[in-house]
């Protein structure tokens, strides 16, 4: 079987597809000055940019993992997310607390969601 590879650069690719499943590197906003709320849209929005461009939608995401720099944000950073998820399928989901890699970034989303069937 083959794996189709998107967007790779010396370190990594943004997609990767594989046997039906599709896995997404980890998205951080673009603007990392706002706040933890604006971060986490902007990680969605391209996440819906991604899902799209790899034949997939939020009713098909498996598993999300969400890494965000402090708990104390957990509030807000869901605010974001049920805003986005609403009445979809709901996937699998893991939130930690984690060291970014710059200091400005609050969170970063992982995904892993299967080829919409067509």
């Amino acid at each position: 079987m083959s794996i189709i590879r998107k967007h790779s650069s010396e370190r990594m690719s943004k997609i990767n597809i594989h046997n039906g499943t599709i896995y997404f590197s980890g998205q951080v906003a673009n603007d990392v000055t706002v706040g933890i709320k604006s971060q986490t849209q902007d990680c969605l929005k391209k996440i819906d940019a991604l899902l799209l461009e790899a034949g997939s939608d939020r009713d098909n995401i498996l598993s999300t993992t969400i890494f965000i720099r402090s708990m104390a944000d957990f509030a807000l950073m869901n605010e974001a997310w049920n805003e986005w998820i609403g009445p979809h399928e709901k996937p699998a989901r893991a939130c930690v607390e984690a060291n970014m890699a710059r200091e400005q970034i609050l969170v970063e989303i992982c995904i892993i969601a299967a080829v919409k069937n067509t």
